[in-house]
């Protein structure tokens, strides 16, 4: 079930978006003040219905800051039409623009529209990951970021099938250990040295692969934007 965020100053629209997504199986949470709902934004939301005119702080710099956080569809909801405020909208962060007043329908079909080009996004099965800027092919051990071929060792790239076959999944080093190396012998200390490797090949920044302290490691479905 899909989470949705709905923020939005008129508590009669932020009930009304509310309850439409709610009847068509959505979980919904509604809040009437940017600056609280930066509280609620995590991995855990969906999708983002945001309104621009809020006070204290507005939808656009409420975008900005959303975008350090998480990388989910933004839809402005709101009665600012004209092209320029358009064109920020979508400069900012943005995925759609829908303005006030609004079909509910329509809403409602663009929010499905935008939640299953997510789901297009990441697909994975027993053969291969397509997961952000990745592809990874269990058949043919091959690795591709951005279209072009990493080369991975065969245990790096056991590792890494075990991390994105359970994206989003927190996994201590003994799952991980005992899924990869099973019987073998070794030491349990090679999965930090085959993350840190696979970290220097694939993801530099740490946007993927999240050390969880005090826990193990988790392959991020979405990745924060820092740009």
């Amino acid at each position: 079930m899909a989470k949705i965020l709905i923020v939005d100053d008129e508590i009669d629209i932020a009930e009304l978006i509310s309850d439409s997504l709610t009847d068509e199986g959505f979980e919904t949470l509604t809040c009437n003040k940017a600056l609280d709902a930066l509280n609620l934004i995590d991995e855990s939301i969906d999708l983002i219905l945001l309104d621009i005119m809020m006070p204290n702080m507005t939808g656009i710099e409420l975008c900005n800051k959303i975008r350090e956080k998480i990388k989910c569809p933004i839809i402005f909801v709101t009665a600012k039409a004209s092209t320029v405020d358009k064109l920020v909208g979508f400069e900012i962060g943005a995925d759609d623009y829908i303005t006030k007043p609004f079909d509910i329908y329509e809403l409602v079909a663009r929010v499905k529209a935008h939640l299953r080009r997510e789901e297009r996004k990441t697909f994975i099965d027993n053969k291969k990951v397509v997961i952000g800027e990745f592809e990874i092919n269990k058949e043919s051990y091959d690795v591709f970021k951005c279209n072009e071929r990493i080369n991975v060792s065969t245990r790096e790239f056991e590792v890494l099938w075990y991390l994105v076959s359970n994206a989003g999944v927190v996994l201590t080093k003994e799952q991980i250990f005992r899924s990869v190396w099973g019987n073998d012998y070794g030491d349990i200390g090679t999965v930090a040295v085959h993350i840190k490797s696979l970290r220097d090949k694939l993801d530099e920044d740490e946007k993927y692969i999240k050390t969880i302290w005090g826990v193990g490691y988790k392959f991020l479905k979405e990745v924060r934007n820092d740009s």
